[in-house]
């Protein structure tokens, strides 16, 4: 990327993964590098700054997307979107500079850990990815209605989407919600579609009588295989981190 032309320009976007691939799309269409990418709603005005609005193309999102899976590889594809789902500081910077590298490099770009970015990307992907994975098995569902279930989630990274997708896997047939309350965002899925809302006025209605039942339930079993003698709550917390307590039933 020596020979690109570094502009002195903030990017702004809509804070959509397609709409940083349609940045991609044109900073290697013109070979130009801006000076930041942020999203338009997280961006504070600042005189210093010369800002340019790009606008999210479906079409030239397409094609990149096409693209990093034809000419570097499914793993690109793979890190450079869960990397975008990470809390990172400037992560679309960096995921800017892997993927046109990518393009250039191809398969390879992965093993390049020495590059700076590059090793920031995978990183940003591991961590995205294995809080995700964790969340798939603390996730607490609650009934608060007639076949309709509800859990809360506090997390690091804005996973949502690949959690919800993977609960739409496991219950095909049941309606549901996750609550994102870190970012006020709540998925929700009717056994047919799912879409992504605003949870900021979102009112979430109390648990139902037989929900109570089976948490009473779930407590007094909890309690009872425990054995005191030998609780460990670093051990706990190594496993289950503190922070993920506060969305659970049981009280660890």
């Amino acid at each position: 990327m020596s020979n690109w032309k570094l502009v002195n320009t903030t990017y702004l976007y809509d804070g959509t993964f397609n709409g940083l691939l349609t940045i991609v799309f044109e900073s290697y269409s013109h070979k130009t590098l801006p000076q930041k990418i942020v999203p338009e709603e997280e961006y504070t005005q600042n005189f210093l700054d010369k800002t340019m609005y790009v606008n999210t193309n479906e079409e030239k999102a397409k094609r990149v997307f096409e693209g990093i899976h034809k000419n570097i590889c499914y793993e690109a594809l793979f890190n450079s979107f869960y990397a975008f789902l990470s809390d990172e500081k400037e992560k679309e910077i960096k995921i800017l500079k892997y993927l046109c590298d990518g393009f250039d490099i191809g398969p390879k770009i992965n093993t390049m850990l020495t590059i700076s970015y590059v090793f920031k990307v995978i990183n940003m992907r591991k961590r995205a990815l294995s809080e995700c994975h964790k969340l798939k098995g603390l996730l607490r569902f609650m009934e608060i209605g007639e076949n309709v279930y509800y859990a809360s989630i506090h997390p690091d990274n804005n996973i949502i989407e690949p959690l919800g997708h993977h609960f739409i896997n496991r219950l095909p047939s049941q309606n549901f919600m996750i609550h994102d309350k870190n970012r006020n965002i709540c998925f929700l899925y009717n056994k047919k579609s799912y879409q992504i809302i605003d949870s900021t006025n979102l009112t979430i209605p109390h648990i139902t009588k037989e929900e109570q039942t089976y948490q009473e339930l779930w407590k007094l079993f909890f309690k009872t295989i425990a054995i005191q003698e030998r609780k460990n709550p670093r051990c706990q917390m190594e496993f289950m981190p503190k922070k993920y307590w506060q969305d659970l039933i049981e009280e660890p």
